[in-house]
């Protein structure tokens, strides 16, 4: 039996700043237009995470049945590594997007938005099926599209909206620089499992692009967030210009990928990975907040 230890290994905390950064994006969009609502933010959150804590487990267990991970090299995986049963984590991926799914039927009803529920129908369906089902589009190469549209649009904009009533060009400009710091958390994982994935006919984006063309795009995907926020700053909002002091980190970051680092070298680099997606986050949400 997987120890508490074990089950929050398996959560993979890493990823976790992909659902908080987009809530923050969002925030500091909501609240340049005057509109930030904390108790509503707070409830999308719950949803955000609730959503990646499910996929996790979802991940763990698809690709845990279907032996994706017995010759990985990333971080544990709890029915791969058979410290858990796989119908147990089935179950905690079950729970978390019924988590989601309360939590976001509350701020649809407090928003009054009722055509959100569809959205975050195909949310909790884009999750289950990133490896789940018969024909997982993660194993297609589609996995960084729905990163972005779900974790960079969709969460972005649609913590601006609840909050907000509206979408706003700023709220958009944010989402599009959260997404791209998105996918490049989940491209870094998948290069590290070019190998494997091949093998085992996990066929990733990092798979089809190849190693040399995924990490030119995973150091694209870290640049354009700095480019598009600078372009805002000078336009539109000129403390977002604040997410500059990031780059420092994203540089650091990146300069394993870059370098070719492989395998276990590449673990590091998705956890500052996440580190700079957040740290992004917080420094845009403060200074679309003090405008």
């Amino acid at each position: 039996m997987a120890t508490p230890a074990q089950w929050v290994e398996g959560a993979r905390p890493r990823t976790l700043p992909a659902a908080v950064a987009p809530v923050l994006a969002g925030t500091g969009a909501a609240a340049a237009a005057d509109a930030a609502h904390l108790g509503k933010a707070a409830l999308a959150l719950v949803v955000a995470l609730a959503l990646q804590i499910g996929v996790n487990y979802a991940n763990d267990y698809s690709d845990g049945i279907r032996g994706t991970d017995e010759h990985r090299v990333g971080p544990f995986r709890l029915v791969g590594s058979g410290a858990a049963r796989p119908g147990a984590v089935k179950a905690a991926a079950l729970w978390s997007f019924v988590a989601a799914g309360v939590s976001g039927a509350a701020l649809v009803a407090w928003s009054g938005h009722w055509w959100l529920f569809a959205v975050g129908a195909l949310a909790i369906a884009a999750a289950w099926y990133y490896t789940g089902g018969r024909n997982p589009y993660g194993y297609r190469g589609f996995g960084e599209i729905s990163v972005f549209v779900f974790f960079g649009l969709v969460a972005v904009a649609g913590t601006t909206y609840v909050q907000a009533d509206r979408l706003t060009w700023t709220s958009f400009v944010s989402a599009v620089a959260i997404g791209c710091l998105a996918c490049a958390l989940l491209l870094v994982n998948n290069i590290r499992d070019i190998g494997t994935d091949a093998v085992s006919g996990k066929r990733t984006l990092a798979v089809t692009l190849g190693e040399r063309r995924s990490r030119m795009l995973y150091v694209l995907l870290m640049t354009a967030p700095f480019l598009i926020v600078a372009a805002l700053a000078v336009t539109d909002r000129p403390w977002g210009a604040l997410t500059l002091l990031c780059a420092p980190l994203a540089v650091v970051t990146a300069l394993p990928v870059i370098r070719r680092a492989t395998g276990r070298d590449l673990i590091p680099v998705l956890k500052r990975t996440g580190l700079t997606e957040l740290v992004f986050a917080v420094l845009l949400t403060i200074g679309l907040a003090v405008g």
